[in-house]
């Protein structure tokens, strides 16, 4: 794992390489340590360390761009990654829109939580690793296919030719583990999910408990009758959905005209109990850090306000197209060109509180298959293999299995029937929204 100092000496000659063409540059170079463990039939049957580094420049000469990089911070590969960039650029198309704009950036993420010191010995994490496995075959679990704990210590920094130099620091966490349920020649398989800054914020026994009991929950599961029904999606399935049409919010699917709330700015696009924004700061969030991938200080952004499309997610390239202010939600990695993203995605609380959302009857969803594959982003029309629970005043009544929900995501978020008044996380810790109830939705079971 390369130091900052060694980071930081690479990008300087990169710099200056491209300065020496005659052209902008920005870099981004990583580097970062990992551990991952998993147990198969009470042994250790993972143990994996890696480090590695990575260094990207995005070469901007006469309105032309290309990028390129190299895994080696060796002079003579930096020379070739920079070489390569220079003469990709020469045959793409001229862009007066994009351009290195970052001047003078210094900045650095500076939240303590982000970075944290962990002296846990490794003693500790092969015994949560193998905890995992035994404790739902302990609960009745057949077998244990997916589990695992992993951690990351990562640096990445940015550098341009405008003066700009970024720092960020950050560790993560987590464990898994996904139950298979078998009996009487029936099964079923669930998972739980933990993630945080430091090995003590794990909660290894949420893995094993909800894994085993949602599958066993499950497995005597069957197609409910055929027709509309409302619907609330648990928390990850939920994040799933709006990744897969995550296009709409996009300026750079609008720029390049295939977004479909391209020419919906402050028009009615949801429900008016929908709020949605990209907030660069959470407590507890995952994508903490004090700036995006060209060098612009993050920043809150309103995306859908009660309801109406305030704004897209921009970065400098897709808001000096549309001639709009920059939201600083560039995203590119070293290895890849400039795009956009959220932070955290966070969906405002709404006024009703756990009874009034689960009143009456409605399936409780807490699997999706397929959801990339059966999504179609410009359209809106999916359809996914689903699972849950048809519950009734909050409790769940019977287990289904095999049916489809099939709907229009962008008809859908207009049909909203509650949103609770309690904000929760997702696994992944960048995406936080309240229990939603959304009406009418297409079920085919039996």
């Amino acid at each position: 794992m390369a130091d900052q100092q060694t980071l930081q000496h690479a990008m300087e000659q990169v710099l200056e390489m491209a300065s020496a063409a005659g052209a902008e540059a920005d870099v981004l170079a990583s580097s970062s340590h990992n551990l991952s463990l998993k147990a198969n039939q009470g042994e250790l049957d993972e143990y994996k360390v890696t480090s590695g580094q990575v260094i990207g420049v995005r070469v901007v000469k006469d309105d032309k761009v290309a990028t390129s990089y190299s895994e080696s911070l060796q002079a003579d590969s930096l020379k070739l990654m920079v070489e390569q960039a220079l003469q990709s650029a020469q045959f793409t198309k001229a862009d007066t829109h994009q351009r290195i704009q970052a001047a003078n950036s210094q900045l650095r993420t500076e939240q303590p939580e982000v970075y944290q010191a962990d002296d846990t010995t490794i003693e500790a994490k092969i015994a949560l690793a193998l905890s995992l496995e035994q404790g739902a075959l302990d609960k009745g679990a057949k077998s244990v296919p997916y589990n695992g704990f992993g951690e990351s210590d990562s640096l990445s920094m940015l550098a341009n030719t405008q003066g700009s130099l970024c720092v960020h620091k950050e560790r993560s966490t987590y464990c898994y583990a996904f139950a298979l349920i078998d009996q009487e020649g029936k099964q079923a398989m669930h998972g739980g999910m933990s993630s945080g800054r430091r090995f003590a914020e794990l909660d290894p026994q949420y893995c094993i408990n909800h894994g085993v009991e949602t599958a066993m929950a499950l497995l005597d599961g069957g197609p409910v009758n055929t027709g509309k029904y409302a619907v609330i999606f648990n928390l990850s399935e939920l994040s799933s959905l709006f990744g897969a049409f995550g296009m709409c919010l996009s300026g750079q699917s609008a720029m390049k005209g295939i977004n479909p709330w391209r020419d919906s700015l402050h028009q009615s696009v949801a429900s008016p109990l929908l709020t949605v924004s990209d907030m660069a700061y959470v407590s507890g969030g995952s994508a903490i850090k004090a700036f995006d991938s060209e060098g612009f200080a993050t920043q809150d952004t309103i995306l859908i306000g009660e309801g109406q499309l305030q704004s897209l997610l921009h970065n400098s390239h897709t808001a000096s197209y549309f001639n709009i202010a920059n939201t600083a939600n560039a995203s590119r990695s070293a290895k890849g060109g400039l795009g956009v993203s959220s932070r955290h995605l966070v969906i405002a609380e709404g006024q009703s509180n756990d009874a009034e959302v689960t009143a009456g009857e409605y399936l409780e969803l807490v699997e999706l298959q397929g959801v990339h594959s059966g999504a179609d982003a410009i359209s809106g029309d999916f359809s996914f293999g689903a699972s849950g629970f048809l519950c009734r005043d909050g409790k769940r009544i019977q287990p289904v299995r095999g049916i489809t929900v099939a709907g229009n995501f962008y008809q859908m978020i207009k049909a909203i029937d509650a949103v609770g008044n309690q904000l929760e996380n997702d696994y992944e810790r960048d995406f936080f929204a309240p229990k939603i109830r959304f009406s009418g939705l297409s079920i085919a079971g039996k």
